[in-house]
């Protein structure tokens, strides 16, 4: 192999990300933004998995500075004795060994259980890769929030061995277990609320329900988490997934690995970067709500909500009084009927902001706000960002506020 190119002084830079997932990808992606900012840097990477057993090249060179998704105590301590700084790009083991940049897991957890819930399960169930400990946190925020709501989340705790090689080994296990898989998919309680850690144990999911003749998303609804448009498009149903905001995982890891080499501190620094939202897909397209009157005006607030609806008009449609519709539909949702219509309002605000160049105020106009003012402050209040801000650092289609 030739010698890594760059400008001369450049930072030789080895980049121990895997290429083969969406996750993997959009880190580069995310790494090569900063760089083409504030570069150059000379760049190496290995396609597909590194995993713990580095590419041949890697002691080829003398770095400056690796950026890895450590996914194994034994590529840590390989990396430990390297002598250069390293930032760590994920959450695989619990004891962070260097600096490291990582989804907000409890944010993650906390979204997709809100979207179920908004949907009226009463029955909640979580499947992860057991040992792998950003799985392990997403099914205890996940679990936190349902137990908030009053409600209890089984968990598919089926034991799998600790990886040896690498995180893509470790998800391949989990279909050495489709038999205890199915088996707890069919004691669950229904209809059923599931998250999933990721999209690639959603999509083993999706194929266990398809055998055992269980209704997605009637009886279980089920979203997972990254957002990869291979296992989301081609699974039987198309996946809802909270989507992480992985190219600033890349870019702020890019960022801390530049000030890293320059300054040459090795002070642990750990950043947590918030998901974006959910896409919200096939797989969990349903309204698990016995009340028939709360569902008929949670369906109208879905059609009508960006139209000017307002709660007067669910009262002239469903037969109740106001006090009683707010507490009905406070005790089933957790949210008032306009607190829901601002929901759905501040969702087609997220979509239109990520799909189209429209201008604020054509977005707020398209999204029922009668001043943009009011949009904007509401966005802020509930994304944390502005609209312009999420704009900037969507870069994806699709987007749902929860």
């Amino acid at each position: 192999m030739k010698k890594p190119t760059g400008k001369k002084n450049a930072p030789r830079v080895a980049l121990l990300i895997e290429s083969s997932r969406s996750y993997g990808r959009q880190l580069l992606m995310g790494v090569a933004r900063y760089v083409r900012i504030h570069g150059p840097w000379s760049i190496e990477f290995e396609e597909g998995d590194p995993g713990e057993h580095f590419p041949k090249w890697f002691d080829r060179w003398k770095w400056d500075g690796i950026l890895a998704r450590v996914s194994s105590p034994a590529m840590a301590e390989l990396l430990g004795r390297s002598g250069v700084p390293v930032v760590d790009l994920s959450a695989s083991l619990p004891e962070a060994r260097f600096p490291r940049i990582r989804s907000d897991e409890k944010l993650v957890g906390h979204m997709a259980a809100e979207h179920l819930m908004e949907r009226g399960f009463k029955n909640y169930a979580f499947c992860g890769f057991n040992g792998m400990d950003w799985s392990d946190m997403r099914r205890d925020s996940f679990e936190e929030r349902v137990l908030e709501g009053g409600f209890y989340c089984h968990v598919f705790d089926k034991t799998e061995p600790r990886q040896s090689t690498s995180g893509l080994d470790y998800e391949e296990h989990g279909e050495l277990y489709e038999r205890e898989l199915a088996s707890w998919l069919q004691s669950l309680p229904k209809p059923c609320g599931l998250m999933t850690c990721n999209d690639s144990r959603g999509r083993q999911v999706l194929n266990c329900c398809r055998e055992l003749g269980l209704a997605v998303p009637d009886e279980v609804a089920v979203i997972g988490v990254d957002k990869d448009e291979i296992y989301c498009e081609l699974s039987d149903l198309p996946l809802s997934s909270v989507i992480l905001n992985t190219q600033q995982i890349g870019f702020k890891g890019a960022d801390l690995l530049a000030r890293l080499m320059a300054e040459g501190n090795t002070d642990f620094q750990s950043i947590l970067v918030k998901p974006l939202g959910v896409l919200a897909r096939q797989s969990t397209d349903v309204l698990a709500i016995d009340d028939r009157f709360i569902a008929a005006a949670l369906r109208l607030i879905r059609e009508h909500a960006c139209n000017g609806l307002d709660v007067a008009d669910l009262l002239k449609v469903v037969p109740l009084s106001r006090s009683v519709l707010e507490r009905r539909f406070s005790k089933i949702l957790g949210i008032s009927p306009k607190g829901e219509i601002l929901r759905v309002r501040l969702n087609r605000v997220s979509r239109l902001l990520a799909e189209s160049d429209l201008s604020l105020a054509e977005v707020a106009e398209k999204a029922g706000f009668d001043h943009p003012e009011y949009m904007n402050r509401l966005f802020k209040g509930k994304m944390g960002i502005t609209p312009g801000e999420f704009r900037k650092q969507a870069g994806v289609a699709g987007l749902s506020l929860r």
